[in-house]
């Protein structure tokens, strides 16, 4: 707060929530502190152009108050280390008990002249972040454990290394599954080889027409390479 003889200027300086390209504003609060005097009052900055003030004059009798909108455009770029050098003037002196609205206010009331009395408040402006950042706990909620940073070099390393590993599997995966489906075809090769033969000894069997003893040897030696292709077959795939 700051305080004359005549008023009490609240606050002390204009804290604008700072978000871009959104307007922002902020109240001031202006109190006639005599008991017996009409005080009027006119607000003016730096920038204008910046900042829209309603009311910007006005009158405030007395023990009363009277609250100022300042209201800052939008803005398209962020001043460095916001950091705001504007600045606002606060100027009030008494006036006659005619003077009852901001109408009755005039300029010339406020230029310094013998014997009249002008209180000026200068109020600078100060930005502040729309959404604050929410505090974060040392401890996750769960089990409360102490919550770990790693440098950026750290985290680097072990995102390289992460995908060194995943590369080396993905090479053996595709190693290993180059190696079964070869062994696959060498052993389908196999079992079409050994259907072959069997149908060659087959027809060489027809042929000779031979007696119940070879049909029986025969027989034995079709399930026997029947039981070895399948085997074969059981143990490639």
């Amino acid at each position: 707060m700051t305080t004359g003889d005549l008023v009490n200027i609240h606050p002390s300086e204009l804290k604008f929530p700072f978000e871009l390209k959104k307007q922002s504003s902020c109240s001031l609060q202006i109190s006639n502190k005599t008991s017996t005097q009409v005080v009027a009052f006119k607000v003016k900055t730096t920038n204008p152009r910046k900042y829209c003030v309603r009311p910007n004059t006005g009158v405030v009798l007395p023990g009363d108050s009277c609250n100022v909108t300042v209201t800052m455009q939008a803005q398209k770029e962020a001043p460095l280390d916001m950091q705001c050098k504007d600045k606002f003037l606060v100027q009030s002196v008494i006036v006659s008990d005619a003077t009852t609205t901001s109408k009755d206010v005039l300029a010339e009331m406020f230029n310094k002249e013998p014997g009249r009395v002008i209180e000026d408040f200068k109020l600078r402006v100060v930005y502040i972040p729309a959404n604050p950042p929410s505090p974060v706990p040392e401890g996750s909620e769960e089990g409360n454990s102490p919550r770990t940073d790693f440098p950026a070099s750290q985290f680097d390393d072990h995102v390289s290394r992460t995908l060194e590993e995943t590369n080396e599997k993905s090479s053996e995966a595709w190693s290993m599954i180059h190696k079964l489906t070869e062994e696959k075809a060498s052993a389908v090769q196999q079992s079409q080889k050994l259907r072959q033969e069997l149908e060659m000894l087959r027809r060489e069997s027809s042929n000779k027409q031979s007696g119940g003893g070879h049909s029986l040897v025969l027989m034995l030696l079709v399930g026997l390479l029947g039981c070895v292709i399948g085997y074969i077959l059981n143990v490639r795939t």
